[in-house]
Protein backbone atom coordinates (compact mmCIF):
# COMPACT_ATOMS: atom_id res chain seq x y z
CA UNK A 1 0.00 0.00 0.00
CA UNK A 2 1.00 3.36 -0.82
CA UNK A 3 1.11 6.50 0.80
CA UNK A 4 2.82 9.56 0.69
CA UNK A 5 3.50 10.86 3.88
CA UNK A 6 4.46 13.63 5.84
CA UNK A 7 5.97 14.20 9.12
CA UNK A 8 5.59 16.71 12.15
CA UNK A 9 8.74 18.77 12.80
CA UNK A 10 9.65 19.02 16.82
CA UNK A 11 9.35 22.59 17.36
CA UNK A 12 12.66 23.27 18.56
CA UNK A 13 15.08 22.36 15.93
CA UNK A 14 16.17 25.91 14.69
CA UNK A 15 15.91 26.16 11.03
CA UNK A 16 16.70 28.83 8.15
CA UNK A 17 13.49 29.98 6.34
CA UNK A 18 12.90 28.46 2.90
CA UNK A 19 12.45 31.78 0.54
CA UNK A 20 10.29 29.93 -1.62
CA UNK A 21 8.05 28.14 0.78
CA UNK A 22 7.54 31.47 2.44
CA UNK A 23 5.69 32.88 -0.91
CA UNK A 24 3.63 29.90 -1.13
CA UNK A 25 0.02 28.52 1.15
CA UNK A 26 0.20 26.23 3.83
CA UNK A 27 -1.36 23.23 2.10
CA UNK A 28 -0.73 19.05 2.45
CA UNK A 29 -0.21 19.20 -1.43
CA UNK A 30 3.73 19.26 -1.48
CA UNK A 31 4.37 16.27 0.01
CA UNK A 32 7.75 15.63 1.93
CA UNK A 33 8.34 11.57 1.82
CA UNK A 34 7.14 9.36 -0.60
CA UNK A 35 6.90 6.65 1.98
CA UNK A 36 5.71 2.62 1.32
CA UNK A 37 3.96 1.02 4.50
CA UNK A 38 3.23 -2.87 4.48
CA UNK A 39 2.69 -5.46 6.83
CA UNK A 40 4.26 -8.82 6.88
CA UNK A 41 1.77 -12.05 7.51
CA UNK A 42 3.62 -12.53 11.06
CA UNK A 43 2.25 -8.65 11.98
CA UNK A 44 5.47 -6.96 11.50
CA UNK A 45 4.50 -3.05 10.28
CA UNK A 46 7.73 -2.09 7.82
CA UNK A 47 8.03 1.81 6.32
CA UNK A 48 10.26 2.14 3.53
CA UNK A 49 11.09 6.18 2.97
CA UNK A 50 13.38 6.06 -0.47
CA UNK A 51 16.47 8.84 -0.19
CA UNK A 52 18.95 8.49 -2.70
CA UNK A 53 21.02 11.52 -2.40
CA UNK A 54 24.05 9.34 -0.65
CA UNK A 55 24.24 5.74 -0.82
CA UNK A 56 23.60 4.84 2.58
CA UNK A 57 20.39 3.64 4.48
CA UNK A 58 19.20 4.02 8.06
CA UNK A 59 17.21 0.84 9.61
CA UNK A 60 15.46 1.13 12.82
CA UNK A 61 13.25 -1.41 14.54
CA UNK A 62 10.82 0.25 17.25
CA UNK A 63 9.30 -2.13 19.75
CA UNK A 64 6.22 -0.84 21.06
CA UNK A 65 6.87 -0.85 25.08
CA UNK A 66 8.47 1.32 27.02
CA UNK A 67 9.44 2.44 30.57
CA UNK A 68 5.84 3.43 31.47
CA UNK A 69 4.59 -0.63 30.82
CA UNK A 70 6.87 -1.80 33.28
CA UNK A 71 5.38 -3.94 35.92
CA UNK A 72 5.08 -2.45 39.29
CA UNK A 73 8.23 -1.74 41.48
CA UNK A 74 10.42 -3.12 38.62
CA UNK A 75 11.54 0.36 36.74
CA UNK A 76 14.30 -0.10 34.77
CA UNK A 77 13.14 -2.85 32.55
CA UNK A 78 12.85 -1.66 29.80
CA UNK A 79 16.37 0.85 29.49
CA UNK A 80 17.84 -2.63 30.35
CA UNK A 81 17.42 -4.37 27.32
CA UNK A 82 19.16 -1.41 25.43
CA UNK A 83 22.37 -3.07 26.91
CA UNK A 84 21.13 -6.76 27.04
CA UNK A 85 19.84 -6.87 22.97
CA UNK A 86 23.82 -6.66 22.37
CA UNK A 87 24.74 -9.05 24.57
CA UNK A 88 24.01 -12.32 22.01
CA UNK A 89 22.12 -15.02 20.89
CA UNK A 90 22.89 -18.77 19.86
CA UNK A 91 24.08 -17.70 16.80
CA UNK A 92 26.05 -14.61 17.38
CA UNK A 93 28.19 -14.00 20.53
CA UNK A 94 27.91 -11.56 23.02
CA UNK A 95 29.90 -8.50 21.50
CA UNK A 96 29.73 -9.82 17.80
CA UNK A 97 26.65 -7.69 16.59
CA UNK A 98 28.27 -4.31 17.23
CA UNK A 99 31.75 -6.07 16.01
CA UNK A 100 30.02 -6.36 12.67
CA UNK A 101 28.57 -3.87 12.06
CA UNK A 102 31.44 -1.27 13.55
CA UNK A 103 34.03 -3.85 10.78
CA UNK A 104 31.25 -2.96 7.82
CA UNK A 105 31.71 0.58 8.81
CA UNK A 106 28.38 0.72 10.00
CA UNK A 107 27.01 3.07 13.52
CA UNK A 108 24.64 1.79 15.84
CA UNK A 109 23.02 2.33 18.69
CA UNK A 110 19.36 2.37 20.81
CA UNK A 111 16.57 4.40 22.73
CA UNK A 112 14.05 4.10 25.23
CA UNK A 113 11.26 6.22 26.15
CA UNK A 114 8.59 5.94 28.26
CA UNK A 115 6.27 4.70 24.83
CA UNK A 116 8.98 2.63 22.58
CA UNK A 117 12.00 1.03 22.78
CA UNK A 118 14.16 1.45 19.65
CA UNK A 119 17.45 0.08 18.34
CA UNK A 120 18.94 1.45 15.13
CA UNK A 121 21.99 0.79 12.49
CA UNK A 122 23.02 3.97 9.96
CA UNK A 123 25.53 1.55 7.49
CA UNK A 124 26.09 1.77 3.11
CA UNK A 125 22.85 0.77 1.81
CA UNK A 126 24.23 -2.70 0.14
CA UNK A 127 25.33 -3.61 3.54
CA UNK A 128 21.14 -3.34 4.25
CA UNK A 129 20.97 -7.26 4.20
CA UNK A 130 23.72 -7.91 6.67
CA UNK A 131 21.89 -5.91 9.19
CA UNK A 132 18.37 -6.76 8.81
CA UNK A 133 19.76 -10.86 9.57
CA UNK A 134 21.11 -9.52 12.78
CA UNK A 135 18.53 -7.27 14.04
CA UNK A 136 15.75 -10.22 13.33
CA UNK A 137 18.01 -13.01 14.79
CA UNK A 138 17.72 -10.86 18.43
CA UNK A 139 13.97 -9.91 18.42
CA UNK A 140 13.49 -13.63 19.33
CA UNK A 141 16.82 -15.04 19.80
CA UNK A 142 18.53 -13.29 22.68
CA UNK A 143 20.34 -15.86 24.89
CA UNK A 144 19.59 -14.04 28.75
CA UNK A 145 21.77 -15.57 31.41
CA UNK A 146 23.09 -14.15 35.51
CA UNK A 147 26.55 -14.29 33.29
CA UNK A 148 24.59 -11.61 30.36
CA UNK A 149 22.86 -9.77 32.84
CA UNK A 150 24.81 -9.31 36.03
CA UNK A 151 27.80 -7.15 34.22
CA UNK A 152 25.08 -4.36 32.27
CA UNK A 153 23.49 -4.17 35.60
CA UNK A 154 26.44 -1.94 36.91
CA UNK A 155 26.84 -1.03 33.73
CA UNK A 156 23.23 0.89 33.85
CA UNK A 157 23.96 2.07 37.49
CA UNK A 158 27.05 3.92 36.56
CA UNK A 159 25.26 5.16 33.96
CA UNK A 160 22.73 6.29 36.04
CA UNK A 161 25.18 8.48 38.67
CA UNK A 162 26.97 9.76 35.19
CA UNK A 163 23.16 11.24 33.42
CA UNK A 164 21.30 11.76 36.97
CA UNK A 165 23.06 11.15 40.45
CA UNK A 166 25.72 13.91 39.24
CA UNK A 167 24.15 16.48 37.45
CA UNK A 168 21.78 18.86 39.53
CA UNK A 169 19.75 19.63 36.74
CA UNK A 170 19.21 15.74 36.14
CA UNK A 171 18.11 15.18 39.60
CA UNK A 172 15.74 18.21 39.25
CA UNK A 173 14.14 16.70 36.70
CA UNK A 174 13.30 13.57 37.84
CA UNK A 175 11.85 14.77 41.04
CA UNK A 176 9.53 17.17 38.69
CA UNK A 177 8.22 14.35 37.05
CA UNK A 178 7.73 12.59 40.40
CA UNK A 179 5.60 15.27 41.35
CA UNK A 180 4.08 15.74 38.07
CA UNK A 181 2.27 13.21 38.25
CA UNK A 182 0.06 11.50 40.87
CA UNK A 183 -0.76 8.05 39.67
CA UNK A 184 0.56 7.79 35.73
CA UNK A 185 3.69 5.80 35.49
CA UNK A 186 5.39 8.77 33.16
CA UNK A 187 6.42 10.15 37.20
CA UNK A 188 9.13 6.99 37.04
CA UNK A 189 13.05 7.90 35.88
CA UNK A 190 13.06 6.01 32.28
CA UNK A 191 16.20 4.49 33.40
CA UNK A 192 14.81 3.28 36.36
CA UNK A 193 15.45 4.13 40.26
CA UNK A 194 18.87 2.61 41.49
CA UNK A 195 17.22 -0.05 44.09
CA UNK A 196 14.48 -1.07 41.97
CA UNK A 197 17.49 -1.64 39.13
CA UNK A 198 19.80 -3.78 41.89
CA UNK A 199 16.79 -5.73 42.81
CA UNK A 200 15.96 -6.91 38.73
CA UNK A 201 16.09 -10.89 38.52
CA UNK A 202 16.69 -12.78 35.21
CA UNK A 203 12.81 -14.23 35.44
CA UNK A 204 11.66 -10.28 35.56
CA UNK A 205 13.46 -9.73 32.32
CA UNK A 206 13.04 -12.85 30.43
CA UNK A 207 9.08 -12.29 31.43
CA UNK A 208 9.39 -8.54 29.59
CA UNK A 209 11.25 -9.60 26.77
CA UNK A 210 8.84 -12.94 25.99
CA UNK A 211 6.03 -10.40 26.61
CA UNK A 212 7.00 -7.62 24.49
CA UNK A 213 9.18 -8.45 21.86
CA UNK A 214 8.07 -9.46 19.14
CA UNK A 215 7.23 -9.09 15.29
CA UNK A 216 3.44 -8.09 15.62
CA UNK A 217 5.07 -5.46 18.57
CA UNK A 218 7.29 -4.17 16.41
CA UNK A 219 7.93 -1.11 13.82
CA UNK A 220 10.83 -1.31 11.05
CA UNK A 221 11.77 1.57 9.06
CA UNK A 222 14.51 1.76 6.31
CA UNK A 223 15.20 4.96 4.85
CA UNK A 224 17.98 5.95 2.47
CA UNK A 225 19.62 4.52 -0.70
CA UNK A 226 17.15 1.35 -1.45
CA UNK A 227 14.04 -0.12 -3.54
CA UNK A 228 10.68 -0.61 -1.35
CA UNK A 229 10.15 -3.50 -3.37
CA UNK A 230 13.79 -5.16 -2.17
CA UNK A 231 13.69 -3.71 1.62
CA UNK A 232 10.05 -6.33 1.48
CA UNK A 233 12.09 -8.67 -0.26
CA UNK A 234 14.70 -8.73 2.42
CA UNK A 235 12.28 -8.06 5.33
CA UNK A 236 10.03 -11.47 4.45
CA UNK A 237 13.34 -13.39 4.38
CA UNK A 238 14.85 -12.62 7.51
CA UNK A 239 11.92 -10.90 10.11
CA UNK A 240 9.47 -12.85 8.04
CA UNK A 241 10.15 -16.66 9.78
CA UNK A 242 9.94 -14.65 13.12
CA UNK A 243 6.97 -15.87 14.84
CA UNK A 244 3.99 -13.68 16.26
CA UNK A 245 3.28 -13.90 19.90
CA UNK A 246 0.24 -12.97 21.53
CA UNK A 247 0.71 -9.51 23.08
CA UNK A 248 -1.38 -8.16 26.53
CA UNK A 249 -3.11 -4.93 25.76
CA UNK A 250 -0.97 -1.73 26.73
CA UNK A 251 -2.86 -1.12 30.29
CA UNK A 252 -1.69 1.93 32.03
CA UNK A 253 -3.02 3.51 34.85
CA UNK A 254 -5.27 6.98 34.66
CA UNK A 255 -3.85 10.19 36.24
CA UNK A 256 -6.76 11.55 38.41
CA UNK A 257 -7.78 15.50 38.35
CA UNK A 258 -4.98 17.34 40.34
CA UNK A 259 -6.62 20.06 42.91
CA UNK A 260 -3.16 21.67 43.36
CA UNK A 261 0.12 22.78 41.47
CA UNK A 262 3.65 21.67 43.36
CA UNK A 263 6.94 23.78 44.05
CA UNK A 264 10.30 21.78 44.02
CA UNK A 265 13.40 23.89 45.33
CA UNK A 266 16.80 22.73 44.54
CA UNK A 267 19.65 23.77 45.63
CA UNK A 268 23.20 22.76 44.94
CA UNK A 269 26.82 23.65 44.98
CA UNK A 270 27.54 22.42 41.63
CA UNK A 271 25.03 25.11 40.16
CA UNK A 272 26.29 28.43 39.11
CA UNK A 273 22.99 29.78 36.94
CA UNK A 274 20.24 29.53 38.67
CA UNK A 275 16.84 28.28 36.92
CA UNK A 276 13.26 28.30 37.30
CA UNK A 277 10.64 25.66 35.03
CA UNK A 278 7.21 25.49 35.45
CA UNK A 279 5.96 21.95 33.53
CA UNK A 280 1.50 22.07 33.28
CA UNK A 281 -0.34 18.53 32.45
CA UNK A 282 -1.08 18.80 29.29
CA UNK A 283 -3.01 17.09 26.14
CA UNK A 284 -1.28 14.36 23.62
CA UNK A 285 -2.67 13.56 20.15
CA UNK A 286 -4.03 10.79 21.94
CA UNK A 287 -4.68 11.62 25.61
CA UNK A 288 -6.71 14.23 27.19
CA UNK A 289 -8.31 17.11 25.56
CA UNK A 290 -6.81 15.87 22.66
CA UNK A 291 -8.68 18.87 19.99
CA UNK A 292 -5.72 21.21 21.31
CA UNK A 293 -2.48 18.99 20.81
CA UNK A 294 -2.01 20.78 17.35
CA UNK A 295 -2.86 24.45 18.85
CA UNK A 296 -0.51 23.79 21.38
CA UNK A 297 2.28 22.93 18.90
CA UNK A 298 1.53 26.18 17.53
CA UNK A 299 1.89 28.18 20.37
CA UNK A 300 4.94 26.24 21.61
CA UNK A 301 6.37 27.82 18.75
CA UNK A 302 5.18 31.25 19.20
CA UNK A 303 6.02 31.45 23.04
CA UNK A 304 9.54 29.72 22.36
CA UNK A 305 10.53 28.29 18.75
CA UNK A 306 13.78 30.74 18.72
CA UNK A 307 15.16 33.43 19.21
CA UNK A 308 12.14 35.44 17.44
CA UNK A 309 9.84 33.78 19.91
CA UNK A 310 7.97 36.21 22.32
CA UNK A 311 9.59 35.06 25.48
CA UNK A 312 12.97 35.20 23.84
CA UNK A 313 12.18 38.42 21.84
CA UNK A 314 10.79 40.23 24.62
CA UNK A 315 12.74 38.67 28.16
CA UNK A 316 16.10 37.91 27.04
CA UNK A 317 16.69 40.92 23.66
CA UNK A 318 14.84 43.53 24.28
CA UNK A 319 14.43 43.24 28.20
CA UNK A 320 18.17 41.75 28.94
CA UNK A 321 16.70 40.41 32.27
CA UNK A 322 17.33 37.01 31.01
CA UNK A 323 19.69 34.40 29.24
CA UNK A 324 17.25 31.99 28.23
CA UNK A 325 13.48 31.79 28.14
CA UNK A 326 11.06 29.78 26.20
CA UNK A 327 8.68 27.35 26.31
CA UNK A 328 8.31 23.39 24.64
CA UNK A 329 5.89 20.88 24.36
CA UNK A 330 5.54 17.46 21.94
CA UNK A 331 2.20 16.03 21.30
CA UNK A 332 3.35 12.51 20.83
CA UNK A 333 3.17 10.67 24.38
CA UNK A 334 0.40 8.20 24.26
CA UNK A 335 -0.47 9.72 27.51
CA UNK A 336 -0.95 13.02 29.32
CA UNK A 337 2.02 15.09 27.91
CA UNK A 338 3.49 18.11 29.42
CA UNK A 339 4.12 22.08 28.19
CA UNK A 340 7.25 23.28 29.74
CA UNK A 341 7.89 27.51 30.00
CA UNK A 342 11.35 27.96 31.55
CA UNK A 343 13.97 30.72 31.87
CA UNK A 344 17.61 31.68 33.56
CA UNK A 345 18.16 35.04 35.03
CA UNK A 346 20.92 37.06 33.43
CA UNK A 347 23.63 38.31 35.32
CA UNK A 348 23.49 38.67 39.43
CA UNK A 349 19.71 38.90 38.75
CA UNK A 350 17.31 36.76 41.38
CA UNK A 351 14.36 34.42 39.91
CA UNK A 352 12.39 36.85 42.24
CA UNK A 353 14.09 39.56 39.97
CA UNK A 354 12.81 38.92 37.05
CA UNK A 355 9.83 36.56 37.78
CA UNK A 356 7.12 39.44 37.49
CA UNK A 357 8.18 40.17 34.11
CA UNK A 358 8.11 36.72 33.04
CA UNK A 359 4.72 36.41 34.40
CA UNK A 360 3.49 39.65 32.94
CA UNK A 361 4.27 37.65 29.25
CA UNK A 362 1.86 35.00 30.40
CA UNK A 363 -1.25 37.07 31.47
CA UNK A 364 -0.44 39.27 28.45
CA UNK A 365 -0.67 35.89 26.38
CA UNK A 366 -3.98 34.94 28.15
CA UNK A 367 -5.57 38.44 27.88
CA UNK A 368 -4.61 39.62 24.46
CA UNK A 369 -4.17 36.31 23.04
CA UNK A 370 -1.54 35.84 19.85
CA UNK A 371 -2.08 37.86 16.28
CA UNK A 372 -3.20 36.03 12.91
CA UNK A 373 0.80 37.35 11.66
CA UNK A 374 2.20 35.22 14.28
CA UNK A 375 -0.10 32.08 14.08
CA UNK A 376 0.77 32.82 10.31
CA UNK A 377 4.69 32.98 11.05
CA UNK A 378 4.64 30.12 13.40
CA UNK A 379 3.14 27.88 11.56
CA UNK A 380 5.01 28.36 8.39
CA UNK A 381 8.14 28.01 10.49
CA UNK A 382 7.22 24.65 11.32
CA UNK A 383 7.01 23.17 7.50
CA UNK A 384 10.28 24.88 6.63
CA UNK A 385 11.58 23.04 9.55
CA UNK A 386 9.96 19.85 8.30
CA UNK A 387 10.84 20.53 4.77
CA UNK A 388 15.28 20.90 5.97
CA UNK A 389 14.95 17.82 7.76
CA UNK A 390 14.26 15.39 4.75
CA UNK A 391 18.19 15.93 4.41
CA UNK A 392 18.29 13.69 7.26
CA UNK A 393 17.71 10.13 7.21
CA UNK A 394 16.47 9.40 10.46
CA UNK A 395 15.03 12.61 11.14
CA UNK A 396 12.39 11.16 9.02
CA UNK A 397 12.72 7.32 10.23
CA UNK A 398 12.11 8.72 13.91
CA UNK A 399 9.25 10.50 13.38
CA UNK A 400 7.91 7.47 11.77
CA UNK A 401 8.88 5.12 14.13
CA UNK A 402 7.81 7.58 17.49
CA UNK A 403 4.21 7.63 15.54
CA UNK A 404 3.74 4.24 15.05
CA UNK A 405 5.35 3.07 18.23
CA UNK A 406 2.76 4.97 20.16
CA UNK A 407 -0.52 3.30 18.79
CA UNK A 408 -1.17 6.01 15.52
CA UNK A 409 -0.54 5.55 12.12
CA UNK A 410 1.26 6.41 8.65
CA UNK A 411 -2.23 8.38 8.12
CA UNK A 412 -1.67 10.22 10.99
CA UNK A 413 1.96 11.58 9.78
CA UNK A 414 0.24 12.25 6.73
CA UNK A 415 -2.44 14.75 7.95
CA UNK A 416 0.33 16.76 10.09
CA UNK A 417 0.70 19.67 7.59
CA UNK A 418 -3.27 19.94 6.75
CA UNK A 419 -4.11 19.92 10.38
CA UNK A 420 -1.46 22.54 11.62
CA UNK A 421 -2.50 24.34 8.51
CA UNK A 422 -6.12 24.52 9.55
CA UNK A 423 -4.41 25.76 13.30
CA UNK A 424 -6.74 29.13 14.13
CA UNK A 425 -5.69 32.12 16.31
CA UNK A 426 -8.78 31.56 18.50
CA UNK A 427 -7.24 27.70 19.19
CA UNK A 428 -4.22 28.57 20.06
CA UNK A 429 -5.95 30.70 22.64
CA UNK A 430 -8.48 28.17 23.71
CA UNK A 431 -5.46 26.08 24.25
CA UNK A 432 -3.36 28.36 26.08
CA UNK A 433 -5.96 29.22 28.57
CA UNK A 434 -6.92 25.55 28.80
CA UNK A 435 -4.12 24.19 29.87
CA UNK A 436 -2.46 27.50 31.65
CA UNK A 437 -3.90 26.24 34.97
CA UNK A 438 -2.25 26.24 38.61
CA UNK A 439 -3.84 23.43 39.63
CA UNK A 440 -1.83 21.19 36.90
CA UNK A 441 1.02 22.94 37.24
CA UNK A 442 4.35 21.46 38.39
CA UNK A 443 7.37 24.11 39.12
CA UNK A 444 11.31 23.78 39.72
CA UNK A 445 13.65 26.11 40.93
CA UNK A 446 17.22 25.33 40.90
CA UNK A 447 19.61 27.42 42.91
CA UNK A 448 23.15 27.15 44.20
CA UNK A 449 23.74 26.05 47.59
CA UNK A 450 23.45 28.63 50.10
CA UNK A 451 27.16 29.43 50.60
CA UNK A 452 27.25 29.79 46.99
CA UNK A 453 24.87 32.77 47.17
CA UNK A 454 27.10 34.59 50.17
Amino acid sequence: MKWLANFRAKPLIAVPLMAVTWALPLTAEAQLFDADYFTLPNGLEIVVIENHRAPIVSHMIWYKVGAADEPIGKSGIAHYFEHLMFMGTEKYAAGEFSDIVARNGGRENAFTSQDYTGYFQNIAADRLELVMELEADRMRGLTLTPEVIEPERLVIIEERRQRIESTPSGLLGEQMSAAAYTNHPYRLPIIGWAHEILNLGLDDLQTFYDKWYAPNNAVLIVAGDVDAQEVHRLATQYYGPVRSRDIPERERPIEPPHHAGSEIVMRDARVTQPSWNRRYLAPSYTSGASEHAYALQVLAQILGGGSTSRLYRNLVVQQGLMTNAGARYSAGPMDLSGFSTFFQPAGDLSIEDVLPAFRAEIDLLLEKGVALSEVTRAKQRMIDSAIYSQDSLQAAARIFGTTLASGRTVQDVQNWPEMINAVTPRQVNEAARAIFVENNATTGILLPSVAEEN
